[in-house]
């Protein structure tokens, strides 16, 4: 089990219901293979720069455990979720 971070940022302008299925989606994928830890929403910020004519963001940061296969599976359904519009996954093991 490997320890990871994961920062995504949600369209601003989803009413809260929205932001927060997305989030719990977040989660429900993670703990089919991992284990969720620490979930730190930043709330709306500004970009750095506009994505797709927007320029404002919902931050969410969530740190989990798990296997080297579930970040893949993770990112992949991230990359297709219409309402998330940028993801990182980092692993904080690796030096």
């Amino acid at each position: 089990m490997n320890n990871y971070e994961l920062m995504f940022i949600i369209e601003a302008a989803l009413d809260d219901e929205k932001k927060q299925a997305a989030i719990e989606m977040v989660k429900e994928i993670i703990s089919a293979d991992g284990e969720v830890g620490k979930v730190d929403v930043w709330g709306n910020r500004k970009l750095a720069y506009p994505i797709n004519k927007k320029n404002d963001g919902y931050y969410v940061v969530v740190t989990f455990t798990a296997g080297s296969e579930l970040p893949k599976e993770l990112d992949r359904r991230l990359k297709i979720s219409d309402s998330i519009i940028r993801h990182i996954i980092i692993n904080k093991d690796e030096k």
